[in-house]
Parts: structure tokens; sequence; C-alpha cells
């Protein structure tokens, strides 16, 4: 018999978690995502960099997409991380199930949204006329099964919140080797199969995607303390759903923002003209990469600090968030200066243009202002859902990126002409801004009164000090 079974004692769950373990999964996992996209613009930039620019465009429309599914994922990760905190294992799983339904709901009408009206989003976005039937095809096959992507995103959420973020990684891992095998053969037609061209990169990205939220749900029996019955996916718990849609959609509203005020953007680019999309593309592709350290981390301190909260350790949970925002400014302002040196190197894995290559080196050296600053956002808009405060981040977030960062980016951009470099200062100054607010908010310690679990005190508790203090 060990020493908690002798005592009676369970250790909390927050203590259980480490950072580094929970880390470096989800870090891999998001890098593992990102190539999901980028190798299909990689291997039809060996087609023509007009051919890339279109689906890269049109990858643009579906993460934004899978972005707004994220909504429903993140309420319920803050949900479940706070009753597991709180030892409520239980109603932990209840939660799960209602996501799981929810986001099925959502992708099958976003799913008939992009599949009717695919090619009308690609002409309210300016895309060159030349371009959108490359486009409207590969959004048509990837916009019809989007739904998938919404139950695979609500099952890595629930799973990630207990703590199991390996599994989400390797079920990834699996995933990009079936897509990148499949693009090899149906994009070029190698070993005797078709060459589909833009369709085969298509193809591949939904098959892959579909074997990949079988397994995710085979774990999800696997894997929760307390199982998920039937009637748990068909029983709409009021409370539970208010709780994941209180922080979900005021997250949503900060993804919509961003991504429209994105949108919006590549409109000014797709104006500047077809040698600076295929640029800004490249560049935002590679970028994704740069923001994987930090999203890994801002997401793993997210799991801790929800438990944290659940189990009523605020004290702990706001030491942890500026350990962590630490760590994570340090290691992307590291990355992004080191690949800064083979920006013209990595451009040319693209294209061979040297106008594009300009453009785009020049854009490698202003990430290494622009990353750190998004640092900040990434991390700290995490740890403050996790602790209920998810308000704030969506009301200065709107203000920021559509009452500074458009009009910005059309005054740089377009206005005084400075091009794609004029509109990336934009991005540059809107991130710095809405991330130092944020630190300011943490610091301030309002979100200490927004968690929506009380545990009990446990006996002659020693009154905790404010937090900030």
């Amino acid at each position: 018999m060990n020493a908690i079974e002798r005592t009676g004692e369970v250790t909390p769950t927050w203590k259980k978690l480490s950072l580094f373990a929970l880390t470096w999964p989800i870090l891999i996992d998001s890098v593992l995502r990102m190539m999901l996209g980028t190798a299909d613009v990689f291997m039809l930039s060996r087609i023509s960099d007009g051919v890339a620019g279109a689906v890269g465009l049109s990858n643009e429309i579906i993460v934004f997409c899978i972005l707004m599914f994220g909504f429903v994922g993140i309420g319920t990760s803050v949900a479940i991380t706070q009753y597991l905190g709180a030892g409520q294992k239980e109603t932990a799983s209840r939660i799960s199930a209602l996501a799981i339904t929810l986001n099925l709901m959502f992708g099958l009408v976003v799913s008939l949204a992009l599949f009717g009206f695919s090619e009308q989003w690609m002409r309210m976005l300016n895309l060159d006329p030349s371009q959108i039937a490359v486009a409207n095809t590969y959004l048509k096959f990837i916009g019809g099964f989007i739904w998938v992507e919404a139950i695979s995103n609500a099952v890595s959420s629930v799973i990630r919140a207990n703590g199991r973020t390996r599994d989400v990684m390797f079920v990834t891992l699996g995933v990009n080797l079936i897509h990148v095998t499949g693009n090899y053969l149906l994009i070029f037609g190698h070993m005797g199969f078709p060459e589909w061209g833009v369709t085969g990169a298509a193809v591949s990205t939904i098959v892959s995607r579909i074997i990949g939220v079988a397994v995710l749900l085979l774990l999800l029996y696997r894997r929760l303390p307390s199982p998920i019955r039937l009637k748990d996916y068909v029983r709409f718990d009021k409370r539970h759903v208010k709780r994941i849609l209180g922080v979900g959609l005021p997250a949503a509203g900060e993804q919509i923002a961003w991504q429209s005020q994105y949108m919006m953007i590549m409109s000014f680019v797709n104006i500047i003209g077809q040698q600076a999309l295929s640029a800004h593309i490249y560049v935002f592709n590679i970028s994704l990469y740069f923001m994987a350290s930090s999203t890994a981390i801002g997401i793993a301190t997210e799991i801790i600090v929800g438990h944290m909260v659940g189990a009523g350790e605020k004290k702990a949970a706001y030491f942890r968030l500026l350990k962590s925002l630490r760590i994570s400014i340090a290691l992307t302002a590291v990355v992004v200066a080191v690949t800064s040196l083979f920006r013209f190197k990595l451009m040319g894995l693209f294209t061979d243009d040297p106008k594009i290559i300009a453009m785009g080196g020049a854009i490698f050296l202003l990430s290494i202002v622009l990353e750190p600053g998004r640092v900040f956002n990434i991390v700290v808009i995490n740890s403050l859902r996790a602790a209920g405060d998810a308000k704030f981040p969506v009301l200065m977030g709107v203000f920021s990126m559509w009452g500074v960062c458009v009009p910005l980016a059309y005054w740089l951009g377009i206005h005084l002409h400075m091009g794609l470099l004029g509109i990336w200062i934009a991005f540059t100054v809107d991130e710095w801004l809405r991330g130092l607010i944020m630190l300011a908010r943490w610091k301030s310690g309002v979100w200490a009164r927004k968690s929506f679990v009380h545990p009990a005190p446990a006996p002659q508790e020693q009154p905790a000090p404010a937090i900030g203090a």
C-alpha cells in the first residue's frame, strides 16, 4: 500500500501534469497538422505558382472554418480541465459527448455552405479569374467533407484535456503519412495511379482525415477516466451547453475577428498582384511553423492552468503562465532569428521567381520583430480562457484587428504603395498591441474571479495570497 492509499489523500490532477510532457507532443502534432495544408501548397507549386496560390487561398478559407470548429473545442477543454481539477470525472465525460455532437452539427452546416458557395467565396476575395477554377475545385472537395475535421477537433480537445497529448500526436502523424503518400500518387500519377493534380490533393486530404477521426474515436473510449454513454450524445444539458458556449463563443468571436480581418487583408494582397499573393502564401505557410512552439506551450499551459483553477490553486496558475510565457518568447525568438538566415533558400523551395523570393525575404526579416509579439496573444489568451476570462480577449481583438490592423494595412500597403511589406508591418503592430494588453489583463488578476467550478475549501485552509502581488 502506497502513501496515498494509507492516508486516503488523492494527488491533485494538476500536480501530475508536466509542461514539457504535455508540450512536446502538442508541438509535433501542431507541426504535422500544418503540414497537411503546406504539403498541398508545396507539391502543387511543382505545377505552377498560380496553382499553388489558388490552392493556398482556398486553404485560408478551410483554416478559417477549422478555427471556427475550435470554439467548441476551446470551451470543452476549459470545462473539462476545470471539472477534472475539481475531481468531477463523470461530469467531464458528459461534457465531452455534448461537445462532439455540437461540433458535428456545426460541421455539417459549414460543409453545405462551402460546397454550395465555393466560387462565390473566391470572387469575394478578388482572386484572379484565371485561378478561380482551380481554387473552386479544391474548395468544393475539401469543404464538402469539412464536417470530418469538426469531429476530429472536438475529440482531440477532449483527449488533450485529459492529459493524453501523445495520443493525438500519433494519430496526426499517421494522417500525414497517408496524406503525403496520397498526394505523391494522385497529384502526379505515380505507380499507375491517375494524374489528378488539384483533385488528387483534395481526395488525399479527405481520405487521410476520415481515417484519422476513426482512430481518434477508438482512443476516446479507451482513455477517458469515466466512459461516455450513448445517451450522452443526445442529452443536451443546458448548464453544460452554457458553460461550453460561455467560453467557446467569445473564443469564436476572436477567431472570426482575426480570420475575417485576415481575409480582408488578403483582398488587399490580391490587389497588389499575383506575385505578392504567392509570396504571402509561401511566407505565411512557413510562419505557421514559427507559431508552433508557442501554440504548443500555450495549449499545454491552458491544460495545466485549467486544472489548477478547478482545484482552486489560482496563485500557482498565475506564476505558471508567466513562466510559460518567458520560455515561449525566448524559444520563438531563437527559431525565427536562425530561420531568417536561410530565408532565400526557404523561399527557393517553393519558387524560382526572383521577385517572389525577394519579397518573401523582406517579410522574413520583419518576422524577427513580429513573431515574439504574437507569442503574447497565443500563450496568454489560452490561459485567460482556461480561467474562464473569455470575453475580454475578443473585445480587445476586434478593436485592434479592425480598428488598427485593417486600416493600417490598406494605408501602408495600398495607399503608400509599400506593397506586401506594408501589410506585414500592420500585422506586427496589431500583434504587439494586443499582446501587451493581454499581459496587463493577466497581471491584473481579474481572471481569478471568472472560473465556474468552485471546489470546497480544505479544512483549515489558509487564505490565498492576492493574484499579481
